[in-house]
């Protein structure tokens, strides 16, 4: 953006990609290669198009034509070893031969299908090397594209089920042979060919596709301009602009780590400009970023899964309505946050030099058709992939308004390419997860655990939240949020599910801790990108991250305690009592956290402001008024003793801790 100097150049951002983000680290290919990779990338896209717009094909077929496409192009794109990422590699021979093979795996199921489906439950002739490469491939694939947690995750869920007998206590299980893992992994639809890998063939491709058009038309530097012309001359304005861009920088992007990397490389050298210290501004950024994937309409890819796991009748449009209200007090949560840091060390707005032209900002709001266009259209009953194949004609059509919009023919190859290269690292986390279910499906591993935790808990609901909590915290560490929810949905949710909470209250549940996995440290990616953009230290940043996100590790026990803040089985007026409360919960909790309102909080007022917050959030009628009395009390408190004077306990406390 020209009105601001230090944004990071495009080398710099693939830079920082291809270390924090291992879906970006392809080779860059030459000559023939490049333009039969493209080909192929323009292919699948092609394929998935034509199944979305004449209907899906059978399960098995469209599962592995994805699956094909994805291992061939990885194998292709992504080099063995991580020293060659980013830079200009020739293709090995051994990857054309991977590449090869995974042809023969994608195509077998087209081929053979006529033989196949008349002897289910048996492997004949090249049936069970064929299932066996497809297994191995996954592994190595997932490797390559996603990373080793998921890879060594789905190995030791192998080992499990191969050596079943061996296993301690309640997880002990018969064992399955080689032959059968082999025919229940590639020749049925519980193993790879799963309900995860239905999804990517099918929903989050085309969503994928979306965002891909949407970068097309400018509609990511739109984000930017309009974040600015919004929240840049407020109070910490640079700060509350990254919020607001990385929340609708979520609609395009699925991934916290490129999301960060976008826009964090506009926002965060802005608001170090401005005074915030590194790691703050790394924080402020990789915590609204990593909530963009917590943002309705267009949710994070395993929003897609979970439909499919809940069944019931859930749609994906259910989905997004019950995660309106937690996502807004997650931004909520920020932007407050970031406004009280603001105040106290006295931060000012952009000036009006520093400002884009508004008149000029406005008349691109057009560009945010195609997004309004996507949520009437699920509103209105549209199937989710209807919905997504008619926002893509809607953003074509809407770029064409102007001429520096418009795509053409050759913006909407690139963009048909970018999407397929975008999706060959969910292909390869959904087609691992669908390994680790599989396991789980056919060892009852999963029924085991869930009344493992409720033991460990005693039975007791909240010791089991919390045990859930650290599960999903532990597995989304390194992991895409797509592989650590279908994981967590398998093993940990069904605990909540069984102590009579509702299966979407479940399943948000572990969501929400897979994806602020991204922020929480030792392992913080999000925060870590962030931290290298701001030059600011790792750890304390991933500390300041979680520190503002305190809304994610709040709102998932309110709630599971109490659904209405999902919307489920509450009537109009007592939502907006709810939404209200929770909202004033989140501006005192915020200034408990941060240590200043309209001063400076004493150590004991910011413990009485944490709890007043959570007795407003949790949506009751006796906490709510008790919560509100709390809350009018320390506002009085604060105009009592105001002028930035602190009452006479603040002299025992020494210097405030810096936030």
């Amino acid at each position: 953006m020209s009105h601001f100097d230090g944004t990071l150049s495009q080398e710099k951002q693939q830079e920082l990609l291809e270390k924090f983000d291992p879906e970006s680290g392809t080779r860059k290919l030459r000559g023939m290669f490049h333009w039969i990779v493209f080909a192929i990338l323009l292919a699948f896209s092609l394929f998935q198009l034509y199944t979305g717009v004449f209907g899906v094909l059978t399960a098995q077929l469209q599962r592995t034509i994805h699956l094909g496409f994805a291992l061939a192009l990885i194998f292709l794109l992504f080099p063995a070893r991580k020293k060659n990422r980013g830079k200009v590699h020739k293709v090995a021979w051994y990857d054309i031969i991977l590449a090869l093979i995974s042809v023969v795996i994608g195509a077998y199921w087209p081929v053979m299908i006529d033989t196949l489906v008349l002897r289910p439950g048996t492997l004949a002739g090249l049936d069970f090397y064929v299932g066996l490469a497809a297994i191995i491939l996954v592994l190595e694939a997932t490797r390559r594209a996603v990373g080793l947690p998921i890879t060594i995750i789905a190995l030791v869920f192998i080992g499990y089920a191969l050596f079943g007998p061996y296993m301690p206590g309640f997880i002990a299980h018969r064992g399955l042979d080689l032959e059968r893992l082999v025919q229940t992994m590639f020749f049925t639809t519980e193993g790879i060919l799963g309900t995860p890998l239905a999804v990517s063939s099918t929903f989050i491709f085309l969503f994928l596709l979306f965002g891909s058009f949407l970068v097309k038309t400018g509609v990511g530097q739109y984000f930017n301009d309009l974040a600015v012309a919004v929240a840049g001359r407020s109070i910490g304005g640079p700060a509350k602009v990254a919020v607001f861009s990385s929340a609708l920088q979520g609609t395009i992007s699925g991934s916290s780590v490129a999301n960060v990397v976008t826009s964090g490389s506009f926002t965060i050298p802005m608001m170090k400009k401005l005074g915030y210290k590194k790691e703050f501004a790394g924080a402020v950024e990789a915590a609204a970023s990593t909530g963009g994937q917590l943002m309705p309409p267009v949710m994070g890819a395993a929003a897609f899964l979970m439909a499919e796991f809940i069944g019931g009748g859930i749609t994906y449009w259910d989905i997004a309505k019950a995660a309106a209200i937690p996502a807004v007090l997650y931004f909520a949560g920020i932007w407050i946050m970031t406004h009280f840091e603001a105040k106290r060390i006295g931060l000012r707005g952009l000036t009006k030099e520093e400002m884009p032209n508004r008149k000029e900002v406005l008349k691109k709001i057009y560009l945010l058709i195609p997004i309004v266009a996507i949520v009437v259209l699920m509103m209105t009953g549209t199937s989710v992939m209807m919905a997504a194949l008619w926002s893509i004609v809607i953003t074509v059509l809407v770029s064409a308004i102007k001429k520096e919009t418009r795509i053409g023919l050759i913006g909407i190859i690139e963009a048909l390419v970018d999407g397929a290269r975008s999706a060959l690292g969910v292909a390869a986390a959904t087609a691992c997860a669908g390994i680790i279910v599989g396991v789980v499906t056919k060892t009852g591993l999963g029924l085991k655990m869930a009344n493992g935790l409720i033991d460990l808990a005693h039975g007791y609901l909240l010791p089991t939240l919390i045990l859930t909590m650290i599960t999903s915290l532990i597995l989304g560490m390194g992991s895409p949020t797509t592989a650590n929810y279908v994981i967590t949905s398998t093993i940990a949710a069904p605990a909540i599910i069984l102590l009579g909470v509702p299966d979407l209250s479940a399943h948000l549940f572990v969501f929400y801790f897979g994806i602020i996995a991204d922020i929480t440290p030792p392992v913080a990616l999000a925060a870590f990108a962030a931290s290298a953009i701001s030059g600011g230290e790792p750890f304390r940043t991933g500390v300041n991250s979680s520190k503002l996100a305190i809304a994610a590790f709040i709102i998932p026990y309110m709630f599971v305690l109490s659904p209405e803040l999902l919307m489920i089985n509450t009537t109009w007026y007592y939502l907006i009592w709810v939404v209200f409360t929770a909202f004033i919960g989140m501006l005192i909790i915020g200034a408990g956290v941060m240590g200043f309102w309209y001063r400076k909080l004493h150590w004991i007022e910011r413990i009485l402001a944490i709890g007043t917050g959570l007795s407003l959030i949790y949506p009751e009628k006796i906490s709510d008024i008790i919560g509100l009395v709390l809350f009018v009390g320390l506002l009085a408190l604060q105009f009592i003793y105001k002028g930035g004077q602190t009452p006479k306990i603040e002299k025992d406390q020494g210097k405030n801790v810096e936030a």
